[in-house]
């Protein structure tokens, strides 16, 4: 981004103007102990000026832009983020519509604000119609979205307390903030710093009876899956350790929540962040819960081996090709393939890999599954396998179970796919060098003819494709 003065950018910006939908019956009544700002139109500019400043920035090999000190220039938006709850601490979250009614309008964006302030609620009520003067401000990245602050050509600091009610003004108006509604294969980049609602979603059922932040592993930040019922696809619901509802147990059921679309601190994955425990309305008893295999996992691992892979033949960056599996690719062109590297990731030798960045599909969906296992000639069998993966971002895998398929690739999506809960996949949240191990998942207490899968589900946007990694499968038995 450029920390040089270009008058003539903001020239073209300052003629541009923020669209609001909002009625005039979207409004409480103005609080009359606010004084309105008045600012000529001409000195407005949009949200969507803004970040092309930023990412001309970007592109120039910078990691801010500064506005100018000697041009008046605001952007106006509505303030969706709240600390009443504590969690949110030092920051403000505004975006530029309250609603998405007119699709030919700029496209919905948000900002995050920081602030080194606490207790902002009690000055910016959510919903809060501000005008923020960009005059001397930085416009960078923080944790993974795009912020406002103070700064430099290098880095966006914190406006301080001294200074932020003349750069943030409240108008007197409080919109009824209408969130963007949809599944989680719909949100890209776009999408964060805006107020998202999602529909259809529940808790993952390993994690039920779990509060928002206050289990023994969370020393910042809870952090808690949430998942779609419709896509399958999941995300991770941050809550603060500082939140005042830390503590409460996160509703079992399914239904919809409303929070803030957002980044985690490392800025490794997609988060929702909420206002507070009211924001979550799992008020449905039904869940969606896959049919699982109960066995659990294995005391002892018996000396026989039915299937052993470890992917060495195969050749990087192509399809595996192993007689008696089934490489399917059931959306995008992606297929589990060959990988073999060195790297901070480090293969183990060869293994397999279903990387789906760059590939220019809307979605990636593949499965690679192993020969038929038939169950009824052995005694004790067990599957054991190690996984891998580079920031998974909203994309998961999925380790599938079947007693019903015929083996043809036809009837794959029509067949009945039960999961092995079981077994441990790496998950988002792990750190991305290691090699995670399965456990030794029993198979012991069903009979027939089974196949296993090892599916990988992208998040719909090629951005948010992760990677994971497969090696050393093994099943055995008891001889």
């Amino acid at each position: 981004m450029k920390a040089n003065k270009i008058k003539s950018v903001f020239a073209f910006a300052i003629v541009l103007f923020v669209f609001s939908c909002v009625k005039d019956d979207d409004y409480s009544i103005p609080d009359i102990s606010i004084s309105e700002p008045t600012i000529p139109q001409e000195q407005i500019t949009t949200f969507n000026a803004i970040k092309s400043l930023y990412e001309q920035a970007v592109n120039d090999g910078k990691t801010t832009a500064t506005i100018a000190d000697d041009i008046d220039l605001y952007i106006e938006g509505y303030v969706i983020s709240s600390d009443k709850s504590g969690n949110f601490f030092e920051e403000l979250i505004i975006q530029n519509k309250t609603d998405d009614s007119n699709p030919d309008s700029d496209p919905r964006l948000g900002f995050k604000i920081d602030i080194n302030v606490s207790n902002l609620s009690d000055t910016y009520q959510f919903g809060q119609k501000v005008y923020v003067k960009m005059t001397g401000l930085a416009i960078g990245e923080s944790n993974g979205v795009i912020t406002i602050g103070k700064g430099d050509a290098v880095t966006v600091k914190q406006i301080q307390a001294a200074e932020y009610q003349n750069i943030i003004l409240r108008s007197s108006e409080i919109a009824d903030i209408t969130p963007k509604i949809g599944d989680l294969s719909i949100l890209n980049e776009r999408d964060e710093n805006t107020l998202i609602q999602l529909n259809n979603i529940q808790l993952n059922r390993f994690e039920l009876g779990a509060t928002f932040a206050s289990e023994a592993i969370d020393e910042f930040d809870g952090l808690r899956t949430l998942e779609s019922c419709d896509s399958g696809i999941s995300m991770i619901l941050q809550t603060s350790t500082f939140a005042d509802f830390k503590s409460l147990i996160i509703p079992q059921g399914s239904g919809s929540v409303t929070g803030v679309f957002s980044r985690d601190f490392g800025d490794d994955f997609n988060v929702l962040i909420i206002n507070s425990s009211a924001d979550i309305n799992f008020e449905n008893e039904e869940r969606c819960d896959p049919i699982e295999l109960t066995c659990g996992l294995a005391n002892t691992v018996g000396t026989g081996n039915l299937l052993y892979e470890d992917f060495e033949p195969q050749r990087n960056n192509r399809p595996i090709e192993i007689e008696g599996w089934t490489n399917y690719i059931e959306a995008g062109t992606e297929a589990w393939e060959g990988y073999s590297s060195t790297s901070s990731n480090a293969s183990l030798g060869r293994s397999a890999r279903f990387q789906p960045a760059s590939s220019g599909d809307d979605s990636n969906i593949g499965w690679l599954i192993t020969p038929a296992i038939n169950l009824d000639v052995q005694e004790g069998e067990t599957l054991r396998f190690k996984t891998s993966n580079s920031l998974a971002d909203s994309s998961f895998m999925e380790v599938l179970y079947s007693l019903d398929w015929d083996g043809d690739e036809a009837t794959i999506t029509s067949s009945t796919w039960g999961v092995l809960s079981a077994a441990y996949v790496v998950k988002d949240t792990d750190s991305f060098a290691p090699w995670f191990n399965s456990g030794s998942v029993d198979l012991s207490c069903v009979s027939g003819t089974m196949y296993i899968a090892f599916k990988y589900t992208g998040s719909g946007h090629d951005t948010f494709d992760g990677v994971y990694e497969l090696d050393e499968i093994s099943i055995d038995y008891v001889p």
